[in-house]
């Protein structure tokens, strides 16, 4: 039996090679293992996303918001998300949130 950290790096490669619907079948079997893995969800998530399977993808990055609600990237994922759905208005609050989220760089302190 395959364990869960292998089923993950098998969809993290499949991803790295251009091939997201091939990661979604690892991924797919991680999350069932691990649910409340961030990085199984973001990478499920990415996969969704490159397929164009917008509603997936949002149901990915909006569980990794309700995991980390601090998270940069969840937030910036699921507004784009949802803006490839065409609900602008519910994505405008979470590009807002992502900005305020984003590391500052050293120099923006001059």
């Amino acid at each position: 039996m395959t364990d869960t950290y292998e089923l993950f790096q098998r969809g993290r490669k499949h991803l790295r090679s251009g091939m997201p619907a091939q990661a979604t079948v690892s991924l797919e079997q991680a999350k069932r293992r691990e649910p409340q893995s961030r990085s199984i969800r973001e990478a499920l998530g990415i996969a969704y996303f490159r397929l164009g399977r917008w509603k997936e993808a949002e149901a990915e990055f909006q569980a990794l918001v309700d995991l980390s609600p601090d998270d940069e990237f969840a937030h910036r994922a699921l507004a784009r998300a949802l803006s490839k759905q065409g609900r602008r208005d519910e994505a405008a609050p979470h590009f807002k949130l992502a900005r305020s989220l984003r590391p500052r760089k050293a120099e923006d302190d001059v």
